[in-house]
């Protein structure tokens, strides 16, 4: 069973930072490509980043670009967002997905002064 469980997320002022990870188990995790999306209040799931499964290709949507780092330790079994500059707008559960577009429980972030 594919397990993904998303965590790092909090409350920070806008302009901060902040740090997801994601851990997984129940598939080869070196064997598949993982991305991040994000949900907002009364909004639909939208797509953050995506890295290929040796982690040596990232893609990035516009609203994040520059702003935000996917990685991943395969050796852990992890993945990571590393989050910079972060504007209201970012507000919103962030959850990882996997193989099947599997996705565990996520994560709240909100910007906010």
């Amino acid at each position: 069973e594919v397990q993904l469980q998303a965590c790092g997320g909090g409350l920070v002022q806008p302009g901060g930072s902040l740090r997801l990870s994601c851990t997984a188990s129940g598939f080869i995790f070196s064997n598949y490509g993982m991305s991040w999306f994000r949900q907002a209040p009364g909004k639909g799931l939208e797509y953050v980043a995506s890295i290929g499964n040796g982690g040596e290709v990232t893609r990035y949507a516009d609203s994040v670009k520059g702003r935000f780092t996917m990685s991943r330790d395969n050796a852990k079994n992890t993945l990571y967002l590393q989050m910079n500059s972060l504007k209201p707008e970012d507000t919103a559960v962030y959850f990882c997905v996997g193989p099947g577009s599997s996705r565990g429980q996520g994560t709240q972030v909100t910007v906010s002064s």
